[in-house]
């Protein structure tokens, strides 16, 4: 089988971002993109994704950290698409429900080339980490329309943002882990097509 990896660079006027993806990984990570809780976050979703991925942001923190989220999302998720291919043999879909102490979240991700976001982050408090709760939306968004993936993400319960946070990037990573992983012959379509 081919090595299923992909290397990114973007620059703009607000990121510059390199990043190298290895899905069939050990969950090894060098993250590195000045927000420091998304560094944690992105740590736990390729740990429990079983990812390898390097990756560097210099952004416009100065500013806020929505650029830098969002186009760290867009990075993660072309390098996600560049590194399946065409997807043939893989589960494509992934499911997970993750607790984090007195929080609970459920992802299910379905890579089907067909991008959409469900997300109701009604629960989590209006600030995270410094950061406005909207700036997840964001990166979510970025990173599913960018792969070509349907992402459910459902926080069942919890007060807590931080474990909010830390449950849905843990099931996020074990559904991509599924997902994305070959137990098949051919493309994991009726229609025999996942374009």
């Amino acid at each position: 089988m081919n090595k299923r990896e992909a290397s990114m660079e973007r620059k703009t006027k607000e990121t510059d971002i390199r990043l190298k993806l290895n899905v069939d990984g050990e969950g090894r990570t060098a993250i590195n993109t000045g927000v420091g809780f998304a560094d944690h976050m992105l740590d736990l979703m390729s740990f429990w994704g079983g990812f390898d991925l390097e990756l560097s942001c210099k952004g416009d923190l100065e500013i806020d950290s929505h650029h830098t989220l969002e186009d760290v999302a867009l990075c993660l998720g072309q390098a996600l698409a560049d590194a399946l291919g065409s997807r043939e043999g893989i589960n494509r879909v992934g499911a997970a429900k993750v607790p984090m102490d007195e929080a609970l979240a459920e992802v299910v991700v379905d890579i089907s080339g067909r991008p959409y976001l469900v997300y109701d982050d009604s629960l989590l408090p209006a600030i995270i980490a410094g950061d406005e709760k909207d700036v997840w939306r964001e990166f979510f968004k970025s990173l599913a329309f960018r792969a070509g993936m349907n992402l459910h993400i459902k926080y069942e319960y919890g007060q807590n943002g931080h474990h909010l946070l830390e449950a849905a990037f843990k099931a996020l990573g074990m559904a991509l882990g599924h997902a994305v992983t070959v137990g098949r012959k051919g493309v994991s379509s009726t229609k025999g097509s996942l374009d």
